[in-house]
Formats: structure tokens, C-alpha cells, sequence
């Protein structure tokens, strides 16, 4: 019954995502679907946030199932990391086809170098987040932003680099944070400073990569910063 609802709803929304949660309650387990309104609904799936506390307030949230159209229902890199922050077994249904696949969080962390690309996942803040937590043991907030926020009105890094502990600085060192405008109105891309005059940065739907720091990127430079600098 949960597969056969999932899958009707997959193929129903296809070749968009489709995504939904596994509930339990007094007469057992349910599905129940939910919206994904992610930007990217043809390949990437945010679950609606009051969809999830419509179901969390209809039963227990026991799994999140959600569709890949056209590819194998082999969990990407941001359902790897989507299933260990959820806490919860997660399965993928593969559309038009009906395959599915489970998994369940394992301890997986991505990796620094060759993650792929992911708004609000993985992307560049995201990186810099991750290498945060991994290198310096720094948990940075994780501020909203809908995908190509530059062009929504936000100012993501300038708004809030103070906020997250930062402080402008004028010489470079390791960990320090690198605040650049690529072909925007106001800066919207960072890496992060890795050293000898490297930097570590994920550029929209390219894999994340290590680059030498100079020349194209130096140029479009608007800021460095630095964590805990007063």
C-alpha cells in the first residue's frame, strides 16, 4: 500500500521529483504526499516545511520517500546527506520504471573535494560550512536562501558574514573566507582559503574543486574575512 501510493504519486508528477513521508499512527502506516518546492524540481526535491508538519501532526514521521525520473534509484550525494540529517530511513523510487532502492543514515560525510552540486545542500556556503565543521570542529549558521538569491534581492554573504562570526581583514591565512561577485549586482560566491595559494570553492553545478587563488578570482574579490577576529 505505501509503495503503491508513493509510486502512483511519482508517476503522477513526473518528470518533476515527487516526494512524501511514511507515517505511523494507531492503525498502523500511511503515506502521505507532499509538495516539493525546490527550484530545481526536475532533479533535486525540498519537501514543502508545512507538508512535513502537517504529517508530523497526523502520526509519527517514520521515513521520507521521494522519486528519481529517469535515473536509477541509486542515492545521490544530497540523499546521502539529506538522510543522515533527517535521522531517518529514506527510499527512492525510480520513474518511469518502478525500481526502488532504501537507504538508512550510516555516518556519511560528503567530501570536500568532488561533491556535486546541490542549491541550499551543496553549494558554495554549504562547502564552507562543511569545511568548517570537519577542520576547525566550527558549527556556522545555516542561513535561508532560495536559489539564485543574488537575483531575488538577497545579499547573502554581506548581510551576514558579521552575524556568522566573521570580521574583514586584510591579509590572507588559512581558513579565512574569500567573498567574490561573479557576474552579479552584489557578491555571491565564496571559498574558502586553504593555502599555498590554494582556495576551496563549488561553483554552480560544477563539482566542488581546490583552485590556484589568483588572476580571474582575485579580480572579482570583494572581501576577506575571517572566523573570530574581533
Amino acid at each position: 500500500m505505501i509503495r503503491a501510493a508513493a509510486l502512483a504519486q511519482a508517476r503522477a508528477e513526473y518528470p518533476s521529483e515527487a516526494c512524501g513521508l511514511v507515517i505511523e499512527r494507531p492503525g498502523g502506516l500511511d503515506y502521505i504526499p507532499c509538495r516539493n518546492v525546490s527550484s530545481s524540481i526536475r532533479g533535486q526535491f525540498v519537501m514543502a516545511a508545512e507538508d512535513y508538519a502537517r504529517a508530523e501532526d497526523s502520526g509519527k514521521v517514520v521515513a521520507v520517500v521521494h522519486s528519481h525520473c529517469d535515473l536509477p534509484p541509486r542515492p545521490s550525494q544530497a540523499d546521502l546527506k539529506g538522510c543522515e540529517e533527517s535521522g531517518l530511513p529514506w527510499y527512492i523510487v525510480s520513474v518511469p520504471s518502478g525500481a526502488w532502492e532504501s537507504l538508512r543514515p550510516s555516518g556519511y560525510r560528503a567530501p570536500l573535494v568532488g561533491r556535486d552540486f546541490a542549491h541550499g545542500i551543496f553549494d558554495c556556503y554549504s562547502l564552507i560550512r562543511d569545511w568548517y565543521a570537519q577542520e576547525r570542529g566550527i558549527t556556522l549558521p545555516d542561513f535561508p536562501r532560495v536559489d539564485e538569491w543574488w537575483k531575488a534581492g538577497q545579499n547573502l554573504y554581506m548581510d551576514n558574514f558579521r552575524v556568522a562570526g566573521f570580521s574583514r581583514v586584510d591579509t590572507l591565512e588559512i581558513g579565512d573566507v574569500i567573498i567574490m561577485q561573479i557576474g552579479s549586482r552584489v557578491p555571491n560566491h565564496a571559498g574558502v582559503y586553504i593555502g599555498p595559494n590554494l582556495m576551496l570553492h563549488h561553483l554552480r553545478k560544477k563539482l566542488s574543486a581546490r583552485e590556484v587563488y589568483g588572476g580571474y578570482w582575485q579580480k572579482n574579490t570583494r572581501m576577506i574575512v575571517r572566523h573570530g577576529v574581533q
